[in-house]
């Protein structure tokens, strides 16, 4: 019997260092570089129709000459004389419009070979990323200065990646998102925690704070009043504690989520903000948020957000999610295929199963969709009274999808009641101009930078168009459908692969900063 126990323990020793020798060679094996295609550096695009993505006129038939990715001319067909140097491209019969920028998403350390592929075959020349580190490098998020490094690749042709546009801070929510092994002022539980946090940020290159809604009032008050001295702004979500009326009167640049609204304009709106346990209280007060929503008060903010210029970000797909959680229709995505098997079974598969549970209760039954749609009506109603909106999806956040769902975003906005124009723009000139680039990018104009999109249809007749990609130009780099495809079945392969499986587990267990989310 002894025998048989220390062979059995034998076996089972040995297969479990092999088992450690597998995962270490996975985590150690190096995945595939994507090589970037030639660069040209003058390029005519002969014969295409303009977009012009601030009237909404069509400019028919027009030559275009970039150098050193930069439109040098926009004339009528034949003006434009072709050089032997040129790479020409015909456009007889297609559309030509800004690359589209995405305003909320969340990048991490397996971007390179998970989103950042699907964002240039979607068309996603620019984003915002909403994520980012305190003072040490994490094995999940990445910081600013990663991604000011992928600039820079970009600038020299050794990456295919969309700009990063604005560089944010790591969220700030108080004391439950910081672990204990940072430095105290992460936390920012007093007022003088302010001035080092910041001055820690401007080293990093950040442009913006992002807040969370659990970050300590005094400390919001003294950061927001700080900041500005720094060349930073405020941006995220509204904090819970104080009224989104005091947030844009303080100066926070953008707002994320449909929920905004919706925290303030409903009967217990103050106890709300005073609650002990304000998830639970929101919890509670689910049902009263849309059937004793308050249009005048609402009506009253969105005028304020107007007149500051404070910008809102809806990210639709979350709260589409949310609702449709327990739909099949729904959850059925070709997108799918593009998403590790960790996200899917892990992260993405416990949200399924609480939203699908809390959908299918009779207590809960239709209020989420009721919310999509009390949402959707506020986007219409905000976008009426002139609150500047933009496009954004929450990637990496359930069924969010790099690029995809950019585009379905457009559609929904479409639905909430944007015109094709409007919801264009959301993604283009008003996004551009938030991050004060306005005279660089957002249009097809002499002297823009061209990050460019060609489409098969017109967008403007009908907005599900912008998914008829026919090329996409960055950084010189004319990428036609045949590299476009490519890109897809590189990310493709990649999420299926066992490394990357492994790669991704492996990091979210090893990163601090994800243990302390989720058990917040």
């Amino acid at each position: 019997m002894k025998k048989r126990v220390l062979k059995v323990l034998k076996v089972l020793s040995i297969l479990l260092l092999l088992l450690a020798i597998v995962i270490t060679t996975a985590i150690l094996w190096p995945l595939p570089k994507l090589n970037t295609p030639e660069k040209h550096n003058s390029i005519l695009i002969k014969s295409v129709n303009i977009i012009d993505i601030k009237s909404g006129e069509i400019l028919v038939n027009r030559d275009i000459l970039i150098k050193d990715n930069t439109i040098k001319f926009i004339d009528t067909v034949g003006v434009i004389k072709p050089k032997n140097s040129d790479f020409i491209i015909d456009g007889k019969g297609k559309y030509i419009m800004p690359g589209l920028w995405d305003m909320h998403t969340h990048s991490n350390q397996h971007s390179e070979w998970l989103h950042h592929p699907l964002y240039i075959a979607n068309g996603i020349t620019g984003i915002r990323d909403m994520s980012g580190q305190l003072n040490k490098r994490d094995s999940y998020w990445v910081g600013s200065k990663e991604r000011l490094q992928w600039n820079e690749d970009l600038g020299n042709n050794n990456r295919v990646t969309p700009r990063y546009v604005y560089q944010g801070s790591y969220q700030m929510d108080g004391a439950f998102s910081v672990p204990n092994s940072f430095p105290e002022f992460f936390k920012l539980q007093t007022e003088e925690d302010v001035v080092p946090l910041l001055d820690f940020y401007k080293n990093e290159g950040v442009n913006f704070i992002k807040v969370y809604q659990q970050i300590p009032v005094k400390a919001y008050r003294k950061l927001a009043f700080e900041a500005s001295n720094y060349g930073i702004h405020l941006a995220g979500h509204k904090p819970m504690f104080l009224t989104l009326e005091e947030a844009v009167n303080l100066g926070q640049r953008s707002f994320e989520h449909g929920r905004i609204f919706m925290f303030e304009c409903f009967p217990g709106a103050d106890s709300l903000r005073n609650s002990d346990n304000f998830k639970a209280y929101f919890k509670k007060s689910y049902r009263s948020m849309i059937a004793d929503f308050d249009l005048k008060a609402a009506s009253n903010l969105m005028e304020l957000m107007r007149d500051k210029n404070a910008y809102w970000t809806p990210t639709l797909q979350i709260h589409k999610f949310e609702a449709f959680a327990h739909k099949e229709a729904f959850l059925n995505n070709p997108g799918l295929k593009y998403i590790s098997l960790v996200r899917k079974k892990l992260w993405w598969g416990m949200d399924i199963s609480n939203n699908k549970k809390r959908n299918l209760s009779n207590e809960w039954k239709g209020l989420s969709i009721d919310f999509y749609k009390a949402v959707q009506e506020q986007v219409k109603m905000a976008h009426e009274i002139g609150v500047p909106i933009m496009a954004g999806t929450d990637v990496t956040d359930s069924y969010t999808f790099a690029g995809f769902s950019l585009h379905t975003e457009l559609e929904d906005l479409t639905k909430s009641g944007l015109s094709n124009l409007e919801a264009l723009q959301s993604a283009t000139v008003v996004s551009a101009k938030y991050a004060e680039l306005d005279n660089q990018y957002g249009a097809v104009e002499i002297g823009k930078i061209a990050d460019l999109i060609i489409l098969n249809s017109n967008p403007l007749e009908n907005i599900t168009n912008t998914k008829k990609i026919d090329g996409v130009f960055m950084n010189g780099i004319y990428y036609d459908n045949k590299k476009i495809q490519e890109l897809k079945k590189f990310t493709e392969s990649i999420a299926t692969s066992f490394h990357m499986n492994v790669k991704v587990i492996y990091s979210l267990i090893s990163s601090p900063l994800i243990r302390v989310q989720f058990a917040d």
